[in-house]
């Protein structure tokens, strides 16, 4: 795989890059980056986050709140995406990264093929986070950023396995809920938790 470029608009001098990451699992928020990179300060080893150890991540994640022009993270709660849906939860939290940077971009490149409403010009990148810089960056600091907030959480519901599989629907995490029950990070919406809940009185 091609590093990915730091990508140039004609007409825009600050360029956010917008990914998210925490869609499938079952438990916890999804959570979301924007980040502006420096053309002046170019960070080697971007890549889509899914394809970096977690050390890797981590010092990555380190180098580009150092040396952006830029970075934000966006959140949308456990409570928002069993009301709105994981999409609208993911565009929201997107929204939310994009609003909270300072200085505000000029143009946003999201990861993805659809676009939040934001204050600025916005594009869609199918597989922007292996391919274009600044969508490579967001998906990094999203990605640690909602790791450790999943290890913090396994210290609060231990028994679940949070902090190894994050809270995605892994067999161990299956058991986990089968064996102890739905907790309040737990997504009531996502079909595993809520045909769970039909079958008990309610969530512990």
């Amino acid at each position: 795989m091609s590093n990915p470029g730091l990508y140039e608009h004609p007409r825009a001098r600050l360029v956010a890059g917008v990914d998210e990451v925490g869609r499938g699992p079952l438990a916890g928020p999804v959570v979301a980056a924007a980040v502006i990179l420096d053309p002046a300060s170019s960070i080697a080893g971007l890549a889509d986050s899914k394809c970096l150890t977690e050390t890797r991540r981590e010092e990555l994640a380190v180098e580009i709140r150092a040396r952006a022009l830029a970075w934000a993270l966006g959140r949308a709660e456990v409570e928002e995406i069993d009301r709105i849906n994981i999409l609208q939860a993911s565009l929201l939290a997107m929204q939310r990264a994009v609003q909270s940077l300072d200085p505000p971009p000029d143009y946003a490149l999201i990861d993805g093929n659809r676009c939040p409403q934001l204050c600025c010009p916005a594009e869609a990148v199918i597989r922007g986070d292996a391919s274009v810089a600044p969508i490579s960056a967001a998906s990094i600091i999203a990605k640690v950023a909602r790791d450790e907030e999943m290890r913090a959480m396994d210290r609060c519901y231990p028994g679940y396995g949070l902090a190894s599989h994050k809270g995605y629907p892994s067999k161990a995490h299956l058991e986990a809920l089968q064996r102890l029950g739905v907790t309040p990070i737990h997504r009531r919406s996502f079909g595993p938790v809520r045909r769970l809940l039909a079958t008990r009185d309610g969530p512990i």
